[in-house]
């Protein structure tokens, strides 16, 4: 074969932990004119991306991990946004492999496939490839600020699957409540000021408190409070993923963490409030 000679040199970075199959990609791309840098695993590939630029990424799905190849394109697409990014994925992947839309992969090569047009392809793809435009990033509190009617409403979808909520017989505003208040007092919270190293306190949320005693008058059980916060996590970090793209990353960790903290808050004032009432109406 003769090589085809490449105006720049690109550089690739290749993951995967099959040594055959790695060795017969890497020799087929350098034989094209490309630069390759081999890696078997993701940590190899993360400490790469972190070190060395890139032009291309191609990266198997599973190493041996379904969510291996998402963590690798994920990295590189926050770190070096304006490499041409491909997932190499088997027939029964395919529909996994179609989560890498949302993580913005820039082309899905489905095995088997023949290696020898491997290098075609990615330059075709470089030739048409245009600059990536970068988007804005946003903290946590800002996403779910602007999102909270959404946060609202998928919450009540959820809610209503619930047989064990459903079970209460509520109008939509009925059931939604105190909610956009409690998501607010959290949103508050986030963007509290925090002294680095530490965390950040909870907050007396007097939504919360008046969220139990409503409850309370409609029929709820403890555990009927429990799921309700727990369904208010799920659609929280679900509201989230939805907007990986528009996330800071660099503070996405403690704003995870202050989410789980505030929502178990949230639940303990729900609860004393609840049981306050309960009590209150005993002694009565």
């Amino acid at each position: 074969m003769t090589p085809i000679e490449l105006p720049i040199s690109h550089k690739i970075l290749l993951v995967d932990d099959d040594d055959s199959v790695r060795e017969m990609m890497t020799l087929t791309l350098e034989h094209k004119g490309f630069d390759v840098v081999a890696a078997s695993n993701v940590t190899e590939a993360l400490k790469l991306i972190t070190t060395e630029s890139f032009d291309v990424l191609i990266t198997d799905l599973h190493m041996p991990n379904p969510s291996d190849g998402f963590a690798v394109i994920t990295a590189m697409r926050h770190l070096q946004p304006n490499a041409l990014t491909l997932l190499v994925s088997g027939y029964p992947d395919v529909k996994s492999a179609m989560d890498a839309i949302l993580l913005e992969a820039d082309e899905i090569i489905v095995k088997p496939f023949e290696t020898r047009k491997l290098a075609d392809l990615v330059n075709d793809k470089l030739l048409s490839r245009k600059p990536v435009v970068p988007t804005p990033k946003e903290r946590v509190a800002g996403i779910l600020q602007h999102c909270t009617s959404l946060i609202v409403e998928d919450w009540l979808v959820r809610i209503k699957r619930s047989k064990e909520l459903a079970r209460v017989s509520l109008t939509d505003q009925e059931r939604t409540g105190y909610l956009p208040k409690l998501i607010g007092d959290l949103i508050v919270r986030l963007r509290a000021p925090n002294i680095p190293g530490e965390e950040s306190q909870s907050i007396p949320s007097s939504a919360a408190e008046a969220h139990g005693k409503m409850r309370r008058s409609q029929g709820y059980t403890p555990a009927m409070l429990v799921h309700d916060s727990r369904i208010l996590q799920v659609t929280l970090f679900g509201m989230l993923q939805k907007n990986l793209s528009a996330l800071d990353f660099s503070l996405l960790l403690p704003d995870v963490m202050t989410i789980a903290d505030e929502v178990d808050s949230q639940l303990t004032q729900t609860m004393e409030s609840f049981t306050n009432v309960e009590m209150t109406a005993v002694v009565a």
